[in-house]
This record gives C-alpha cells, sequence and structure tokens, in this order.
C-alpha cells in the first residue's frame, strides 16, 4: 500500500524524488510509541534512491539557484502558508508517530515549523554585508548557493529540526535531499506535499525514507552533495564525518548534549524549581535538556524536597490527553536503552530519589514505551549515568560549595550545548555565563530561541554554527570580489 491513515490524515508512504512520488521493493513499519501498533508501513530506501534523489536534486540546482531571491522567498512563505494551512494535521501525524505531546505540536512545535520558512525567508531579502574599501579598491561580499545539501534529522522533533535546516537551505539557493528519522517519518512526507502545492520546482526538495546505514550512508558519500546537516549521536556523526572528509564535503553537526543547570543559594527558589521540572519535557528527548542538576549547598536541602514534590506530580499518559505532561519514549529500544542506564547506575550505588523504571502499569494498559521521571542523587561524577546522553527522563542532583566548584562540575563534561544559571546576583551571572561551556546559556531562564541567534555546540556537542547569518554562511559560498579602481573605458 502507498497510502495510509494516521489519526484520520492521510499520508503517501512512498519516497519524494524529483517531484514525484517513487516507492520501494522492500518497507519497514512505523510504530507508534503511545500503544506500540504499527501506523504505516513505509519505503525503505537505499542507494538506489539515494542517488535518484541526488540525481534529481543536482539536476534542478542551477534553476533553483539562479531564481531571483525575492521568488525564492516568495515561495518560502508560501509553504509557510501551507504549514499553517495543515497545523492540526502535522500534529496529529506526529504525536502519533513520536510520541510527543498533541498540544505542544498544536501550539507550539508545528507554529516553529512555518515560522522557519518565514524567518529565512525574510532574512534572505535582509542578507548584506557593506561594501568596503582596501586601499582604493571595493570589496563586495555574497553569498553564493552551494549546491546539493543533505539534511538528516533526528526523530524527537522530526518536522521542526528537519524545516530549521530545510528552510535555510532553500532559500540560500541550494536543492535538498532529506532523510527523515525511520523511527518518525510520516511529517516529512507531508511536508513534500506542501512543498509541491506551494509550487516548489521538481527535484528542489527530496525525501528519501529508510534506515540511516541503508539511505543515509550512501547520500552522506555522494561526491555531488555539497553540503550535509546532521542531528543526532556522535557515532553516527563520526561516520557521516568520514564519508565527508572524503569528498571535503562541509559538515553542521548538532549532537546533543549533557547541559547543567546551576542553581546558586541566591536563586529564587521557585523558578529554580520550575525550570528544573522542565526539563523532563517530551520525557528527556529534548538535546538542550539541562539533566545535570548542580545546587549550592546553602538551599539543597530546600531544593531537594521542592522539586521532588513537583517532579513527583508530573501526569505522564497518553500524549494526546491535555492534562498529560510527558509521553512516552520514542520506541521499545530506546526504552530499553534509557533503562539500561538507569539499572546500571542503581547497580554502581547511585541513590534512586524519584521513579527509577519503566512505567510498567501504564505499558502494560496501553501497550506503549511510558518511563517514569526519574532522579538520582549520590552519584559518581565519572560513571557513565553523569557522563553519557541518556536523552531519557533521567536527572542527576549533586550539590557544591562555592562558585569555582560549579564551573569545574558544569564544564566537566565532554559535551557543550548548553547551560542554564539562575541566580539572583546580576555580577554574579555574567561572570558564569562567561566561564561556562555551551552554545546557548540561559540565565534565570530556559529554551528561549531567537532565529536569528547562533545554534551549535561545542566539544561532542557538533562543529559549527546556524541561525540567521551564520546559517547562510554555512550553505552558502560566501564569496568576496575586489575591484580595481583602474582598467575600466570611458562607458564603463
Amino acid at each position: 500500500m502507498s497510502r495510509a491513515s494516521v489519526a484520520g490524515v492521510s499520508v503517501d508512504t512512498r519516497h519524494w524524488i524529483g517531484g514525484a512520488r517513487v516507492g520501494s521493493a522492500d518497507m519497514f513499519d512505523d510504530i507508534s510509541p503511545l500503544d506500540g501498533t504499527v501506523i504505516a508501513t513505509v519505503a525503505r530506501g537505499g542507494a538506489e534512491e539515494a542517488s535518484a534523489a541526488v540525481d534529481a536534486a543536482h539536476s534542478a540546482f542551477p534553476t533553483w539557484a539562479a531564481t531571483p531571491p525575492a521568488e525564492r522567498s516568495a515561495i518560502l512563505h508560501r509553504i509557510a502558508d501551507g504549514v499553517e494551512a495543515r497545523i492540526e494535521e502535522l500534529a496529529q501525524v506526529e504525536t502519533a508517530d513520536n510520541g510527543s505531546l498533541l498540544r505542544s505540536h498544536r501550539r507550539g512545535v508545528m507554529p516553529r515549523v512555518a515560522m522557519n520558512f518565514r524567518f529565512f525567508a525574510d532574512h534572505l531579502l535582509a542578507l548584506n554585508h557593506p561594501d568596503f574599501e582596501t586601499r582604493g579598491h571595493r570589496n563586495h561580499v555574497t553569498w553564493d548557493p552551494a549546491g546539493v545539501t543533505a539534511i538528516i534529522t533526528p526523530w524527537n522533533a522530526p518536522l521542526m529540526l528537519a524545516t530549521w535546516r530545510i528552510a535555510p537551505a532553500l532559500a540560500a539557493g541550494n536543492t535538498v535531499v532529506l532523510k527523515p528519522p525511520e523511527w518518525a517519518p510520516l511529517t516529512a512526507s507531508l511536508l513534500a506535499d506542501i512543498t509541491h502545492e506551494a509550487g516548489l520546482p521538481a527535484g528542489v526538495f527530496n525525501v528519501v525514507q529508510g534506515l540511516g546505514v541503508e539511505a543515509g550512508a550512501p547520500l552522506t558519500a555522494d561526491p555531488r552533495v555539497r553540503r550535509i546537516a546532521f542531528t543526532g549521536s556522535v557515532p553516527t556523526a563520526q561516520r557521516v564525518g568520514a564519508a565527508a572528509a572524503v569528498n571535503v564535503t562541509p559538515v553542521s553537526f548538532e549532537l546533543g548534549g549533557k547541559s547543567p543547570l546551576v542553581i546558586f543559594d541566591s536563586a529564587d527558589l521557585d523558578l529554580a524549581v520550575d525550570i528544573a521540572v522542565e526539563q523532563f519535557d517530551n520525557s528527556g528527548q529534548v538535546c538542550l535538556a539541562a539533566v545535570r542538576i548542580l545546587v549550592q549547598e546553602g538551599i539543597a536541602d530546600a531544593f531537594r524536597a521542592r522539586f521532588l514534590e513537583r517532579a513527583a506530580q508530573v501526569v505522564q499518559g497518553d500524549s494526546r490527553d491535555e492534562a498529560t505532561q510527558i509521553g512516552p519514549l520514542v520506541s521499545r529500544t530506546h526504552l530499553e536503552r534509557v533503562d539500561g542506564f538507569v539499572q546500571r547506575a542503581k547497580a554502581e550505588g547511585a541513590t534512586v530519589l524519584l521513579g527509577g523504571e519503566p512505567n510498567h502499569v501504564l505499558n502494560a494498559i496501553s501497550g506503549g514505551f511510558y518511563y517514569q521521571p526519574t532522579v538520582f542523587e549520590g552519584v559518581d561524577p565519572a560513571k557513565e549515568i553523569v557522563c553519557d546522553e541518556v536523552f531519557g527522563p533521567v536527572l542527576t542532583l549533586q550539590t557544591f560549595a562555592s562558585e569555582a566548584d560549579a564551573l569545574a562540575m558544569a564544564n566537566d563534561t565532554d559535551y557543550g550545548l548548553a547551560a542554564t544559571i539562575v541566580t539572583g546576583d546580576t555580577a554574579q551571572a555574567e561572570r558564569v555565563a562567561s566561564a561556562i561551556r555551551g552554545g546557548t546559556v540561559w540565565v534565570n531562564c530556559f529554551f528561549v530561541r531567537d532565529l536569528s541567534a547562533p545554534f551549535g555546540g561545542s566539544g561532542r556537542s557538533g562543529i559549527g554554527r546556524e541561525g540567521g547569518t551564520w546559517s547562510f554562511d554555512f550553505y552558502c559560498d560566501v564569496k568576496n570580489a575586489v575591484f580595481s579602481p583602474n582598467g575600466w573605458s570611458s562607458n564603463g
């Protein structure tokens, strides 16, 4: 079958290549984490489909690159219109597909998808660097389209994170081949329909579904691909980077984190607890989550008591229910991975303050993949529960004596994606924000994002920055033309 009905929405389960639907001989089952049922059987692409998609994108590139920026911008705005017209459908499908909250998809995630297209459509038209002079010569900077862009995205926010890369790539004049996550591929197919209806020329945007090793690997190894944007795990990024290196293809990697939440004695305790509980959002499947809670000793007892009381009240259940605060993990495989971290931490002597196992009751009732919100204390800072990314609703609680101790603990990680600070001391906020390692630092807030700001990580959290002009710096070949004042004809 080439279509599936998901939450009452008809979704084409074939690839989108060169402006047409393309099937595959092999298929894979797409399983909903809400109840463990198969919601779609999806075309399983490989090297043949990846090559065909790059063919289409490569052929479409010259015309799309030559399309005036105002026309590219107008098409991106029409894509945003199409997203906004289908927010409910997109929300319903993605909730069934990856288990995230329906109300979050309706109110935040899918509107952000539309915003991704609108922002970069507008930023394209504002892109400019003033000409400047060097010994009488005029320098003129331009952002030239780079070519075919391969985009490989994760399952925790598949459409939003995909369009965060798709929108600037298209705005830049590049053509795109998207490899969506096999655990949540369906909204990418709906996006293909939306781009077609918006008048995006055939071959400019392509979708190849399938497993990473089968579809993603040949895509990233193709020498015609001139940019690769990847969000996912460090081991996969290492393989992608090795393939890109052969062709000297620039990469942009966002690889997750192990971010700290640093709470000082001067902090507003209610605010600190609110921010700490927020780290359970999306069942901890958020790359930016501040999963290492570091609390100054003077308020540690008071914070612990309030935090655990609030965390115990977090409502876990069906993601389609308005009352639910966190839903399931994305798959049984991922649940088993998260549980492995938890059980090993328990065996190594860490103290469980909350949770510590799958939600067996809810899983038995629903058939889904729910994991209890979990908090550890008494953790060895050298153990994997503190050092490695769990990507589940699992937090660790540690205390510190001084600001110097807090910085040492916060920076004692191979990752450097983000950090969150809660303090009532303005001078301290400035000092710590400057000294802490992370691509984004929030002070007395969390998850405030502006698309014009740089986004990316340090260390094992990734390579490069995107957002605003930083995105165009990556998706384009930035050129400087130097014009001499001499040698012009009289009629020049």
